[in-house]
């Protein structure tokens, strides 16, 4: 069995999760205090819970989750950029620069754009990150930049836009950087759920992307389901170049991201030179099935994959299991309103090298923002 999921590039360190429900813990400054920890995160063990982080008004229906947390000098505290419906996008702040829990969110409305006739509709932000400081966004060429999913012809596409502040507002370059592939390509029907990081010393942008397919894929195990895929861009280029999929559902029957495969959060590794923590999950997708949510049918699944290879754009591997099961939800997170779907995972780093990992959690569009914290590393 070892031989078999080596093969399969599906082994990995495994995570436990701790059940328990604690009181809130306070969230540390940016400043990662304990210098051996400066290498890189490590996979947790176990996680407690914290509860709802962003709480919508009773008589809202939508979803609030997807969040990419940075820190920003101008407010002296943290920014949020999420997926927020209706508008589809949102930002949060936190001045509390010592926790970032429940009850610390302050919502400030839609993502300002100077030229909304460039994108229109669009969701799922995420600021362009530094990979090697955590909790701090890009600054290139005296520009902050923001990578949104948005429509065209019935498809998603990756747009990107620049500002000179993290508040905004935002100016959208009009063409797609990542747009969708050929009819009978792993991304032929959808590009989505993009993160973005820029590698000053190769003065290159570093994407990932989610690809759904339109075509039946060549595997065995969920051939329509989507995968994660790369792309790389040079400053001044104005189109990304595709360098194909990463991790595509693993080909292990029952294994928690054999069905399709989400969105990649990378950060430095401390095992491993690189880990990310990912969406996936063990159902495929049906053809013909015309259920809204059969691009990605439930149960969504956080988890995470590593990466030894100094540029990260191959040699992925799934971790064995998953952050946590569904099923394996306690009563009393289930009464807080999470269930169904666990949905786009990020994690911010801790001053002591713990993990805050927000996630939103719920049925499809009624999804809410939750945060857990980790054990010690």
């Amino acid at each position: 069995m070892i031989r078999s999921l080596l093969t399969l590039g599906c082994l990995c360190v495994a995570g436990r999760l701790e059940t328990g429900v604690s009181s809130a813990q306070e969230v540390g400054p940016t400043t990662i205090q304990n210098p051996e920890l400066r290498a890189g995160f490590s996979i947790p063990r176990t996680w407690t819970r914290q509860g709802m982080v962003l709480k919508r008004q009773q008589n809202e229906k939508g979803v609030s989750g997807d969040p990419c947390i940075v820190w920003d000098e101008a407010i002296h505290g943290w920014r949020m950029v999420l997926f927020y419906d209706p508008w589809g996008h949102a930002q949060a702040i936190c001045t509390n620069r010592d926790n970032l829990g429940p009850g610390q969110w302050k919502l400030e409305g839609p993502l300002p754009v100077t030229n909304p006739q460039a994108v229109g509709g669009f969701h799922k932000p995420f600021i362009v990150m530094d990979p090697d400081h955590p909790n701090q966004a890009a600054k290139v060429d005296g520009h902050y930049w923001l990578l949104v999913v948005s429509f065209k012809d019935g498809h998603k596409q990756i747009q990107r836009a620049w500002s000179e502040k993290l508040a905004g507002p935002w100016t959208f370059e009009p063409q797609a950087i990542i747009p969708t592939g050929a009819e009978t390509d792993f991304d032929g029907k959808h590009t989505d759920a993009v993160t973005g990081y820029y590698f000053p010393e190769r003065k290159e942008f570093l994407y990932f992307y989610m690809g759904y397919p339109r075509k039946a894929q060549a595997r065995k195990i969920s051939p329509y389901g989507s995968a994660q895929a790369v792309a790389t861009q040079k400053l001044g280029e104005t189109v990304a170049t595709k360098q194909g999929v990463i991790l595509e559902p693993c080909q292990q029957p029952g294994h928690w991201a054999s069905g399709w495969v989400g969105g990649l959060q990378l950060l430095r590794g401390r095992e491993h030179r690189w880990v990310a923590v990912i969406n996936a999950s063990p159902t495929a997708p049906e053809p013909g099935n015309r259920a809204e949510w059969n691009e990605e049918p439930p149960p969504s699944l956080g988890g995470f994959a590593w990466c030894d290879e100094t540029w990260p754009v191959k040699g992925w591997h799934f971790a064995p299991e998953p952050i946590e099961w569904v099923k394996d939800i306690p009563q009393s997170a289930l009464d807080a309103g999470e269930g169904y779907n666990l949905w786009r995972q990020f994690i911010h780093i801790l001053p002591d090298g713990r993990g805050a990992l927000f996630y939103n959690s719920g049925y499809y569009g009624r999804e809410q923002l939750y945060l857990k914290i980790s054990d010690q590393p």
